[in-house]
Parts: structure tokens; sequence; C-alpha cells
């Protein structure tokens, strides 16, 4: 639709520094007026992972202004998305928005928030785990690989589909560093009744968190100790 609107596939734009998306889009708009009353149905990507409109753009960053999709529904079935930038617990009602549909009787979210004690030491850092013993974690840093987190993602959603009978189901993480109390991964979980929806959305948590490349340091005052077990390659048996 926007391309036969602004008869190109695609703009190079120059922005100030510290654009966002918001802002990428408004200058879209300035140039092709006629795509302006398609905002209230689009979503936005940026390097190919949705991204919400307040996302700030770097230099060479390629942002997809996304009207609504092919599938014959409003609400979107799968949201799987790997954010550098902050989100709170408003995301819940935001995924579940995007989400659920009028068959759904069942909406539950789960938030995984930084905690201040420490968690179990990877393999390898027991002694740096001992040095900051009795201290309290300032903060949690993750290092993801995008391209594979998002691939194994979609496996457990697959999973999730076949055991659960859900297929609307939101498993959003966290890259880069996580203060004390705020979120490092989001999930949310539609479905007609209440008992797969939860069974959904534990099964999403405790499956990205044992095999999803994703890697999480714990931040102390003078150090840092990586946190986790070795990762498992496929779902859990039994």
């Amino acid at each position: 639709m926007q391309r036969e609107l602004a008869g190109t596939r695609g703009l190079d734009l120059w922005l100030s520094s510290g654009a966002t998306i918001e802002d990428a889009w408004t200058e879209v708009v300035r140039l092709h007026p006629a795509l302006a009353p398609g905002r209230p149905a689009l979503r936005f990507a940026r390097n190919g992972a949705y991204a919400p409109a307040e996302t700030t753009l770097g230099e060479g960053d390629e942002v997809a202004m996304i009207p609504p999709v092919s599938g014959g529904s409003e609400a979107e079935s799968r949201i799987l998305e790997i954010r550098t930038e902050p989100f709170g617990a408003a995301i819940l009602t935001d995924l579940g928005e995007r989400l659920a549909t009028p068959e759904d009787g069942a909406v539950v979210g789960f938030l995984g928030v930084t905690r201040r004690s420490p968690g179990t030491p990877a393999p390898g850092q027991e002694a740096e785990a001992a040095r900051h013993s009795g201290r309290s974690v300032e903060s949690l840093t993750y290092e993801t690989h995008a391209s594979m987190a998002l691939a194994v993602m979609g496996e457990i959603a697959d999973e999730i589909a076949t055991r659960f009978g859900v297929t609307r189901l939101a498993i959003v993480h966290r890259d880069g560093e996580v203060p004390l109390g705020e979120p490092s991964v989001a999930i949310v979980a539609c479905a007609p009744h209440r008992d797969a929806a939860f069974e959904a959305a534990r099964y999403a948590i405790d499956e990205t968190k044992a095999r999803a490349p994703i890697w999480k340091a714990e931040q102390f005052e003078d150090g840092h100790v990586w946190i986790g077990d070795p990762a498992r390659s496929g779902p859990a048996q039994g």
C-alpha cells in the first residue's frame, strides 16, 4: 500500500543526531504526504526487528514502515524481538493488544526483572562470584547472538503451538544493560482458555532461558560475574 502511494519501495533519509523512528516517519510523510493517514495502523522495525516509534536511530540503520500484513486478522500472531532499548511493565498491555482476538478469554503476561540478589555463576566463574559474595547486584548486562536467538524463539513458538494449541505468543528480550528492578524479558500468551495460556507462557520463559543464545552478567561495584548453565540444544524431555 505504501509503495503504491509513494511510488517507491525505499528512501534514503538524512536525519539529525538522536533522531528516532518517529522522526524518520515524519520525514517520510513530509516527502510523501499521502502516507500520513496510515499512521495509526503502522508497525515499525529497525534492522529487521520490530521496534517502538521512540527507538533512537544510528547511521546506516534501516527502518521499515510496516502497514497491516496479510493473514486475515487484525491481530498479530507472533512477536519475537531482541530490543536494545528499555521497556517497562506497559509492554505487557501493548503486546496483549497486538496479539489478542475476540476469541481469546485469557491473556497471560510475564515480566522478568533484575533482582538484587545474585544468581548461580556460570561454570568457571565460581572464584569471581566468591569475590563478590555478600554484595548486591547493581544491574545486569545481556549479550545476544540476535539472529540465532530469534530463530530459537521461533522454534519455541512452534513447539508451543503444537503442545498447547497456543498460536498468539510474544517473546521480547533485552540486549545491553538493564538496571535493578527493570524488565529484561516479557512474555505474553493469548488463548481461548486460561490453562493453555498459562502453560504456554511458562514454557516460553523456561525454554528461552535454557536454549536461546543470550548471555547475562551480573554487574557489581568493581566487577561482574557471568551467570548461567550450558545451553540446552532442544526441548526439555518429559
